[in-house]
């Protein structure tokens, strides 16, 4: 009995000595694919600013499984208003952040052109 537990030992000591095996790692150590108009480390938080300002999931403008297509045309959408909004901003000579994709899309994939009939 007291073999059969040390020989289970010394076979189950290898197994316990292993790293546990790392996920793939994401964020700044891994360059993105496909990128036109932002950098690598503007990228989470444009896509956070998108998905708060339009009220919309990743796979709005990309592929699921494969982020770099373009072939959802909502992707050239947003490149148009990603230059749109740095145009507008680059107008102004102090600096500042005057209009964001919030300005006008308000939580809507749609921005509204004319206020709401009054009641």
């Amino acid at each position: 009995m007291r073999f059969a537990m040390v020989s289970m030992l010394f076979a189950l000591l290898p197994l316990a000595a292993q790293d546990a095996p790392r996920p793939p790692q994401k964020g700044p150590g891994m360059a993105h694919k496909n990128l036109k108009l932002l950098k690598d480390d503007e990228v989470r938080p444009a896509m956070g600013a998108f998905r708060s300002a339009l009220g919309v999931q990743c796979t709005f403008c990309h592929e699921m499984g494969n982020f770099a297509s373009d072939e959802n045309p909502h992707k050239d959408k947003a490149r148009m208003m990603i230059t749109m909004v740095r145009d507008v901003n680059a107008k102004f000579n102090d600096g500042k952040e005057h209009v964001t994709c919030y300005t006008c899309h308000r939580g809507k994939t749609e921005p509204e052109s004319m206020p709401p009939a009054a009641q």
